[in-house]
């Protein structure tokens, strides 16, 4: 029978399809709508297996907020265009929420929530099969308690801080864009990691020895001693949030700024992407792949 364009429009309505896969399985199933929609369906989840050993190295940060809980959160697909649409954004939401609720330890845990009764496993699934990408949850962060978030450049960046009291919002705000800006590795430097302070000094100590033994008047050892301490300073300064420079009054650090009206607990930034590898397909030879099926 004639497959019109009213069936393909209506077929594609109902399952989020492409129109020439629409076409095809209307054909196949000749001219049953419900009978295309299972095809699709069975086609779609075998392209999403297909899909997910291709790299996902694009995606948003997402930060989700339900009373006193907040959620930070990355998802990655494969391109930037399906990352910006409402669809992916809409299902990142969705899957936040399942994280501020179920409390999952892992990811592997997430997964296997229930999302709207299904899995998120088998959420993510159909969306790939819709939205036509592969789709992977990397990592998310849950915490309790007074909290922040800031997403900047519309999910390039997170951020979640959590203070020990209820802080003025502006404050406690400053302090997230402080994270965002300045990438703080600790809160303090009582948090820093032992085996990397050492390192770094280790490393600070050589390059002092070396710059003394090449100078015209060599320093005494305690002069290098206060020199390696005073380069340590500038680190600190780089890594510890309270001691960096803030970045909307150059003239004091973050703990100044704070002046003990609360504390930092913690705070978590992601960047998108980081770490992942990217795609650099040329667009000419996509295309082409394309063409050729």
């Amino acid at each position: 029978m004639a497959i019109t364009a009213q069936d393909v429009k209506k077929l594609r309505e109902m399952t989020g399809c492409g129109m020439m896969d629409c076409k095809k399985a209307l054909t196949e199933a000749e001219g049953d709508l419900d009978r295309a929609a299972d095809i699709l369906r069975e086609k779609g989840l075998a392209g999403a297996e297909k899909k997910a050993g291709r790299i996902a190295a694009e995606g948003i940060v997402y930060a989700y907020k339900d009373g006193n809980v907040a959620v930070l959160i990355e998802v990655n697909c494969e391109t930037d265009f399906v990352a910006r649409t409402e669809q992916f954004r809409n299902l990142v939401d969705r899957i936040a929420k399942v994280v501020a609720d179920e409390n999952p330890n892992d990811v592997d845990a997430l997964l296997k929530s229930e999302c709207d009764g299904r899995t998120v496993e088998d959420f993510i699934k159909d969306s790939i099969a819709t939205i036509g990408e592969n789709i992977k949850v990397r990592r998310f962060e849950r915490v309790e308690g007074f909290t922040d978030t800031y997403i900047h450049m519309g999910g390039k960046i997170g951020v979640l801080v959590k203070t020990d009291v209820e802080a003025d919002p502006e404050a406690i705000h400053d302090i997230a864009l402080q994270v965002a800006a300045a990438k703080p590795l600790y809160v303090s430097r009582e948090e820093c990691d032992p085996e990397k302070v050492e390192h770094e000094r280790a490393v600070l100590l050589a390059q002092a020895l070396e710059e003394n033994r090449n100078s015209a008047k060599p320093k005494p050892e305690a002069i290098i001693e206060k020199m390696v301490n005073g380069r340590m300073n500038k680190f600190y300064q780089e890594v510890c949030l309270l001691e960096q420079a803030y970045v909307k009054d150059g003239d004091i650090n973050v703990e100044k700024m704070i002046n003990g009206r609360f504390k930092v607990d913690c705070f978590i930034r992601y960047e998108m992407g980081e770490g992942l590898e990217k795609r650099n397909d040329n667009l000419a030879d996509e295309i082409e792949k394309q063409i050729k099926g």
